[in-house]
């Protein structure tokens, strides 16, 4: 990443944690944001909370259901993957892509939403609410389910701490830290919804925390469907978005500008910055130093994964062989974030 162009890093951070594409877009934008001194319009802002949001359900629905198959539930997994196929549609619809959409950008997002597509998610989410209220019948109370999670990889508060957990894992032992409350980035403060948390540190109530906040990204989606304002989905700086299609077909300027913003990048004043995101997992954090070049200078990224990975010997001790396919479950790990 240290010799590649801001822009042409970009699709990398798609590829860390694949399914949870656009948080990890949304850091490293609001990064190179916060060294460019950059503010986006309101209606990009929006955009930037749904997919988010949109992104949540689908990391959840895809930690939940998989581990649902690993301890030996089948039916969560099909269900599940109904819905969030739908999701996925709507990642295509806005970028072209299910997966590496490219679509939050420095400077807003790449482009618009098509027509209807409002619309098409508000239909979802009027119906989503009985989805997770299905899956929940088959698992929370189910007897083999809780026999397998209940009081099985308990962690402490002080612990927790001490690996600089975060997330739901850092919640779920009674500690209310949501960098979407904390810190409020881009339209959070202005939407109500509420952090969960539990007290016993086991794999239950991890579990128990990510069937909530299914229902409180569902809450938000709804409220930034009534709320999104119109207007301009990027900032009208070409020397940090690129200008319309059709104006560089008609226009010399915004012609040259485009040739110069993909060829040489977007130069980054001297300085350097971390920005932190509640990610599904945990805070996805990007460190950033820049040398005044298109270039940056230093790139750090705090992946969820690695994090969560290094708890393992610490967590598993004490318990069964067939306890760690419980664990790792409820840890919710992607090697493509540790691996890199």
């Amino acid at each position: 990443m240290e010799q590649k162009s801001y822009l042409q890093n970009l699709p990398y951070f798609d590829r860390l944690d694949y399914f949870s594409m656009m948080v990890q877009e949304h850091g490293y934008s609001l990064t190179i944001e916060k060294l460019l001194d950059c503010k986006i319009p309101q209606r990009a802002q929006f955009l930037r909370v749904l997919y988010s949001e949109i992104t949540r359900i689908l990391n959840h629905i895809m930690s939940l259901t998989t581990h649902a198959l690993d301890v030996g539930a089948l039916t969560p997994f099909l269900w599940g993957f109904e819905e969030r196929e739908k999701l996925m549609g709507f990642y295509e619809r806005v970028s072209g892509a299910r997966m590496h959409s490219a679509y939050i950008r420095p400077g807003g997002v790449s482009k618009d939403l098509p027509v209807n597509l409002l619309r098409d998610i508000y239909s979802f989410v009027c119906k989503y609410e009985s989805r997770i209220n299905e899956i929940e019948e088959l698992l929370t109370r189910n007897r083999i389910w809780k026999q397998r999670l209940l009081n099985v990889g308990i962690i402490s508060a002080k612990s927790a701490l001490s690996f600089g957990l975060s997330g739901p894992l850092l919640r779920s032992v009674g500690i209310k830290w949501d960098l979407r409350k904390n810190t409020s980035y881009e339209v959070y403060r202005k939407l109500k919804f509420k952090v969960p948390y539990s007290l016993n540190g086991d794999c239950y109530d991890r579990y128990l925390l990510r069937i909530e906040e299914l229902r409180q990204s569902n809450s938000l989606i709804l409220q930034v469907l009534n709320n999104i304002p119109k207007g301009k989905v990027k900032v009208e700086n070409y020397k940090i978005v690129p200008p319309l299609r059709f104006q560089t077909k008609s226009l010399m300027e915004s012609l040259i500008h485009h040739f110069k913003l993909f060829s040489n990048g977007i130069f980054v004043k001297k300085g350097e910055t971390y920005v932190g995101v509640e990610a599904p997992k945990c805070e996805f954090g990007v460190y950033l130093v820049s040398d005044n070049s298109e270039i940056p200078y230093r790139c750090k990224i705090r992946a969820p994964g690695f994090i969560h990975l290094q708890t393992i010997n610490y967590i598993s001790k004490g318990y069964l062989i067939a306890d760690a396919v419980t664990i790792i479950g409820t840890l919710d790990i992607v090697f493509g974030e540790i691996d890199r």
